[in-house]
C-alpha cells in the first residue's frame, strides 16, 4: 500500500509541471463586461530554446486593451478598423487592438515569465480563446488549437489560452 501511495504522490507532484507547459491565463474566469487583467504565463521555451517574442491575438474586438510594459521587452500593438464601432464610456470606438507583441528577453527555457493585458471584456458571457505565438531563438510554439466540443485543453497538443466570461449577475460584490 505504501508503494502505491508513493506512486500517487509522485504522479501528483508532476501535475503542475504539465499544467505549466502551456501558455495559460492565470485567472481563467471573469465577469462579462468587466475590466480584467489577463496575465499570460509562459512556462518554457521551444524545445530548450529561449523565448524572444510573445504575440497574443485577441478573440474579438474589445473597447480597451492596454499591455503592461516589461523591462527588457518592447511592446507593439496592432489595431484594426471596426466594421461596427464599440461603445466605451459613452463614446464610439472605431479602431480596436487585435494583437499585442512583446519582443526582447530572451527568456531562458529554465525560467517562466508573465505578460499582462488590461482589457474591457465583452458584455456577452461565454468562452473566449486567445491564440498565442511564442517565438524562440530556434523555433516557435503556436498555442492556437481550440478543443472540439466536449474536449478540454489537455486534449490538444498546442491549446490556446482560455477565458470563461461569466454572466454579469455572477459578479462578486466588493
Amino acid at each position: 500500500m505504501n508503494r502505491y501511495l508513493n506512486c500517487v504522490a509522485l504522479a501528483l507532484l508532476g501535475l503542475p509541471v504539465v499544467a505549466a507547459a502551456h501558455v495559460v491565463l492565470e485567472q481563467q474566469t471573469a465577469p462579462a463586461g468587466s475590466y480584467y487583467k489577463g496575465t499570460f504565463r509562459v512556462g518554457h521555451g521551444c524545445e530548450g530554446s529561449p523565448t524572444t517574442a510573445i504575440t497574443i491575438r485577441l478573440p474579438e474586438p474589445m473597447a480597451s486593451v492596454k499591455p503592461m510594459v516589461k523591462p527588457g521587452w518592447t511592446v507593439a500593438v496592432h489595431t484594426e478598423r471596426l466594421a461596427q464601432p464599440l461603445m466605451h464610456h459613452g463614446k464610439p470606438v472605431a479602431e480596436a487592438v487585435v494583437e499585442v507583441t512583446w519582443t526582447g528577453g530572451p527568456l531562458a527555457d529554465a525560467h517562466y515569465d508573465e505578460f499582462a493585458l488590461m482589457m474591457k471584456l465583452p458584455d456577452a458571457p461565454g468562452r473566449r480563446w486567445f491564440k498565442v505565438m511564442q517565438q524562440c531563438e530556434r523555433g516557435a510554439n503556436d498555442w492556437s488549437q481550440i478543443p472540439a466540443e466536449g474536449q478540454g485543453t489537455r486534449d490538444v497538443k498546442m491549446p490556446a489560452a482560455v477565458l470563461d466570461l461569466l454572466p454579469a449577475e455572477s459578479r462578486p460584490h466588493h
